[in-house]
């Protein structure tokens, strides 16, 4: 396979590669800290749940080497075609619009960005079902599982940073503890989903909630309420996770066994 063929995709998809990851290590590393300085609720997470976004941003820059493979390109050109190029875009003016605290359009953004990821990940979850080789598992299914599943948590974060209290500011009320508990138990159960989605489930999509329900229990101190419940709902999905990898496990090793006796079978017959 020639490695001009989709070239101008190619080329899309490492341009907007790089404006998505510069948007969010502006965030980060420019004049204001996007996550140090950003609208405290009575759900944000402590900063270093945001370090899934290098771990994404990591794993995407396999993607962009691993398109130029032969199955890569079957993938990410054939298959996912232009929504990557609209995934990016999405995501920096996402981050452009947090960074500068214009919080109900990031909400809205967040939106789009969580619709786009999910067409990629459902063209991958069912057209590439069967993984070939770690290369795939690793620049394909694992990045978009981790950003389908960090989107879910970007959604209630950017929904409360719009519509919601400033901890600093307020008390956290009977109405107030009441939305963080639903939101909680959401991302909890959307967790737990991803673990039990299939025979295999999502760990990757799971754990990426998981975290984000962890840094928000250790940053949540001021509401033992709201603390604890994070706490309850980080160990639900914790547990649907490690269930969910048992489970996995088991049935790859029943899969073998079976295999093994296959031809002991066959030969008795």
């Amino acid at each position: 396979m020639a490695l001009t063929d989709g070239l101008i995709l190619k080329i899309a998809n490492i341009v907007v590669f790089a404006l998505s990851l510069g948007s969010n290590v502006y965030g980060v590393a420019g004049p204001e800290d996007m996550y140090g300085s950003s609208k405290t609720t009575y759900i944000t997470p402590s900063y270093y749940a945001f370090y899934v976004w290098s771990l994404i941003h990591l794993l995407l820059l396999g993607t962009m080497v691993y398109q130029f493979t032969e199955r890569g390109k079957a993938i990410v050109i054939d298959s996912i075609g232009w929504r990557f190029v609209l995934l990016g875009l999405f995501n920096a003016v996402y981050v452009f619009f947090w960074a500068r605290h214009w919080y109900i359009l990031a909400f809205v953004l967040s939106l789009l960005v969580s619709a786009t990821v999910s067409q990629i990940y459902y063209v991958v979850k069912k057209n590439h079902s069967t993984r070939e080789g770690l290369g795939e598992e690793f620049f394909v299914h694992l990045p978009f599982s981790l950003f389908h599943g960090w989107t879910i948590v970007l959604v209630v974060l950017s929904a409360f940073e719009a519509f919601g209290v400033n901890a600093h500011t307020h008390h956290a009320g009977i109405w107030t503890k009441v939305f963080v508990f639903f939101g909680l138990l959401f991302l909890s159960s959307t967790s737990c989903a991803y673990a039990f989605a299939s025979r295999e489930g999502d760990a990757a999509g799971a754990a990426a909630i998981s975290w984000a329900l962890f840094a928000i229990f250790i940053h949540q101190t001021s509401s033992k309420f709201i603390h604890w419940s994070a706490l309850a709902f980080f160990i639900l999905s914790l547990f649907a996770i490690l269930k969910s990898l048992y489970t996995t496990i088991a049935s790859g090793r029943n899969a073998l066994h079976d295999e093994e006796r296959a031809p002991l079978i066959q030969g008795s017959s």
